[in-house]
C-alpha cells in the first residue's frame, strides 16, 4: 500500500481525500512528503514496540492481548512504586510521602512529574461570588447547612464547587453558566500555580456519583486552575494506570487553555470567548457545502484544518466531520502527558513505561484471526496508544470487551497536521491564533 491508502485505512478516510489534502499542503507550506514519512515512522514505531514485546504472531488478537498485558504490568509497576517510595527519592524531595493513602501519593507524584507551568486563571473569590449570586439548594440540602455563609466557612470553596455537577440540576447550571461567566474580565483572572487536591470523605457520595457516570477518577475545572481526584477505589485492572495518564493529560490540557485565557485578555469579547472555550465548542459543517465525503478537499477543504476540542467519535461515530481534516488539542494533551510519563516511567527498574513512548498516534492494520481467508473484511485496525489499551483492558476485566482507538485516530490526525506545520510548538501556535475560528487555515 501507499501511503494514502494505508493511512487511509487507520483514519478511515479514503485514499483521494489524503492525496487531495497532501497536494493542497505541499503547496501551502512546502512541505512535500509529509504522508509518507509519516507512514514510514508509524510502521518503524510498531515495529520497535514489537520488538520489545517480543511479537512473532502479529495477529490483531496477539497484539491486543500483548499490549493489555503491558497495561496491566505497568499499572503494577506504578501502584508498587507509589507504595515503596519514600521522601527521600530525588524526585520526590521536599514532600511528605509516608503515612499518605494511594491517591493522595499519586497526587504529589503527578505534580512533580507534570512539565507544566503557571497559569492565568480565574480568582478563587469569584467561586465564592457566584455562589452568593447563586445559591446551590441542592449541595447545601446535601451538606446539611442553612446558607453560603455556612458552607464557604466548612469547606474549600473549589472543592464545594467541584461538585456542583452532581447535585444541581441541569437547568441550575446552564443558568448559572450563563449569568455569572458572561460578565468576567481579565482582570478577574491571575497567574498562579496549577493545583491538584484529593477531595475528602465528606464528598464521597458526590464522588460515587462522578465516578458512576464519568468512569474514572478525576475531574477539573480548567479556569481555575484545579485538578481533582475521587478517591473511591476501584478494584478493575488497568483503570488506576488510565486514570493516572488522565491526570497528566489535565496538567497540559489546563496549562493550553491558559494560555487562551491570556491571548484573549484584552478582546472586547473576553466573557463570550470565555464560555465558548469551557463550552468545547467546535465549528459546525453547513448544510450547503454538502457531504464531505463527496467533496474534493482540494476545493472545499483545501488547507483548511478544523480544530475539534472534544472527541467528536464518542458523541457521533457518524458526524460528518469526522471525514475532514482536522487537528484536536485533546491529542496535544494526550501526546504530553503520555511523554512525561513514559520518560519518568524510564528513569529506573522498578517503574519502566519507555514502551508507551510517542506511541500515542501510532495504529496498523493487521489479518483478524478468526475471519474466514476468504473474507476481503479480514483486517482490523489497532491502536498502541496507552489510554486506548487501558480503556479496552478495562473493558476487558469488566467482561465488555470494548476496544478503543478513537484517541490513536485523533492523535495520527494530529501528527500528520503537526508534520505540515513544522513542528510540536509550531502546532501549539497555529492552535491558539486560530482558537477562536475554529479552523486552521494555511
Amino acid at each position: 500500500m501507499d501511503a494514502p491508502e494505508y493511512l487511509g485505512k487507520i483514519l478511515g478516510v479514503s485514499p483521494q481525500t489524503l492525496e487531495s489534502l497532501d497536494r493542497a499542503m505541499a503547496k501551502r507550506t512546502g512541505r512535500e512528503g509529509i504522508l509518507a514519512r509519516v507512514a514510514e515512522e508509524n510502521e518503524e514505531r510498531i515495529a520497535a514496540t514489537f520488538k520489545i514485546l517480543d511479537l512473532e504472531n502479529r495477529s490483531a488478537e496477539t497484539i491486543r492481548e500483548a499490549m493489555k498485558n503491558a497495561v496491566l504490568i505497568h499499572e503494577r509497576q506504578l501502584l508498587d512504586f507509589l507504595d515503596a517510595a519514600d521522601s527521600s527519592s530525588q524526585i520526590l524531595q521536599g514532600e511528605t510521602w509516608e503515612d499518605k493513602s494511594e491517591f493522595d501519593r499519586a497526587a504529589i507524584l503527578a505534580k512533580k512529574i507534570a512539565k507544566s507551568e503557571k497559569g492565568f486563571f480565574l480568582k478563587r473569590s469569584f467561586a465564592e461570588e457566584i455562589f452568593k449570586k447563586r445559591t446551590p439548594e441542592n449541595l447545601l440540602r446535601y451538606l446539611g447547612y442553612g446558607d453560603v455563609p455556612e458552607l464557604l466557612a466548612k469547606h474549600d470553596v473549589l472543592e464545594a464547587f467541584s461538585a456542583l455537577r452532581f447535585v444541581e440540576s441541569d437547568q441550575w447550571m446552564h443558568e448559572t453558566f450563563d449569568a455569572a461567566y458572561g460578565g468576567f474580565t481579565a482582570d478577574d483572572f491571575e497567574e498562579r500555580d496549577i493545583e491538584i487536591k484529593v477531595l475528602g470523605p465528606e464528598w464521597h457520595e458526590i464522588a460515587q456519583k462522578f465516578v458512576a457516570k464519568k468512569h474514572h477518577n478525576v475531574s477539573h475545572l480548567k479556569e481555575f486552575g484545579v485538578i481533582f481526584i475521587n478517591p473511591i477505589k476501584e478494584d478493575v485492572a488497568g483503570k488506576f494506570l488510565r486514570d493516572f495518564a488522565l491526570l497528566l493529560h489535565y496538567f497540559h490540557e489546563i496549562e493550553f487553555y491558559s494560555k487562551l485565557f491570556r491571548k484573549y485578555a484584552n478582546a472586547p469579547d473576553f466573557a463570550s470567548k470565555l464560555k465558548a472555550l469551557l463550552r468545547g465548542d467546535v465549528q459546525e459543517i453547513k448544510a450547503g457545502e454538502g457531504s464531505p465525503s463527496q467533496v474534493s478537499l482540494c476545493e472545499t477543504w483545501e488547507g483548511n484544518w478544523l480544530i475539534v476540542q472534544r472527541y467528536l467519535f464518542k458523541e457521533d461515530p457518524a458526524d460528518p466531520r469526522l471525514l475532514l481534516p482536522r487537528v484536536n488539542p485533546e491529542s496535544l494533551h494526550w501526546l504530553r502527558g503520555e511523554r512525561d510519563l513514559a520518560l519518568f516511567g524510564g528513569a529506573g527498574e522498578k517503574l519502566n513505561l519507555k514502551l508507551w513512548h510517542d506511541l500515542d498516534w501510532v495504529g496498523g492494520v493487521f489479518d483478524n484471526d478468526h475471519k474466514d481467508d476468504n473474507d476481503k473484511n479480514n483486517e482490523d485496525i489497532v491502536s498502541f496508544d496507552l489510554e486506548d489499551n487501558a480503556m479496552s483492558a478495562v473493558s476487558f476485566a469488566e467482561g465488555k470487551n470494548e476496544l478503543f482507538n478513537y484517541h490513536q485516530r485523533e492523535a495520527m490526525w494530529t501528527k500528520i497536521f503537526m508534520e505540515y506545520a513544522g513542528g510540536e510548538e509550531a502546532m501549539e501556535q497555529l492552535l491558539i491564533e486560530n482558537f477562536s475560528s475554529g479552523v486552521v487555515s494555511f
